[in-house]
């Protein structure tokens, strides 16, 4: 299993977050708002999902979902880490605000003492990779540390996106580093796997059924 970083305690944050440390990662969320913080050790979530509150309270107690505003926490030793912050429409021409996004890469980068893949899941611009990256590099205290950051838009609905994280239909995954492109990949492997294994069992029911259904109509004559 994995260490997994968050950053990011909103819809995709917490959702994500959650869903990988049920899978047996050990995850850390980072939210910099200490009230927010506060709330979710105390098993208060900042949003409603079907599913997501008792999930959370079982890997809170299993000692594999954790919750801090300290980068450093976050960060340590973990291998993976995903940038899922708010990025709200901004006031040129209706774009992304990144502002967050370029937050977070900074107070990576300020911690960052370890070799590490940082994947960009906040709803953002083609090209942002880039951005994450320039940003990292510049302000990376240990420039001999080596990093990647790859893209990994997310799809989750609200009201279903436990469910959707659970039962993914495509995982789409971008950088120019193919190796780390993959290795994240293996994260939403078991998973996927899972969900094509349930939809081919439900394919094969249901052309069961269907011959089923044909058969006893033929009887029925």
């Amino acid at each position: 299993m994995s260490t997994i970083c968050v950053i990011g305690t909103g819809y995709v944050g917490l959702v994500t977050g959650t869903c990988f440390s049920d899978m047996g990662n050990q995850v850390t969320c980072v939210d910099i708002i200490p009230e927010k913080i506060e709330r979710l050790k105390q098993g208060i979530l900042p949003i409603y999902e079907p599913g997501l509150e008792e999930m959370v309270a079982r890997n809170v107690h299993a000692g594999r979902l954790h919750f801090t505003t300290s980068y450093s926490e976050g960060l340590d030793n973990c291998d993976f880490i995903f940038i899922a912050v708010n990025t709200p429409t901004g006031s040129s021409q209706g774009g992304a605000d990144m502002r967050y996004v370029e937050s977070a890469a900074r107070g990576i980068a300020q911690e960052l003492d370890h070799q590490a893949l940082i994947i960009n899941k906040s709803t953002v611009p083609v090209g942002s990779g880039d951005v994450v990256s320039r940003i990292i590099r510049k302000n990376l205290k240990r420039p001999e540390v080596h990093f990647a950051v790859i893209s990994n838009p997310e799809f989750l609905r609200e009201g279903s996106a436990v469910q959707d994280f659970q039962n993914p239909d495509r995982v789409v995954l971008g950088s120019s580093d193919q190796e780390a492109a993959r290795k994240v990949a293996t994260l939403y492997l078991p998973r996927y796997l899972l969900s094509m294994k349930l939809r081919r069992s439900a394919n094969a029911w249901e052309r069961t059924s269907k011959r089923l259904r044909r058969e006893w109509a033929t009887i029925s004559e």
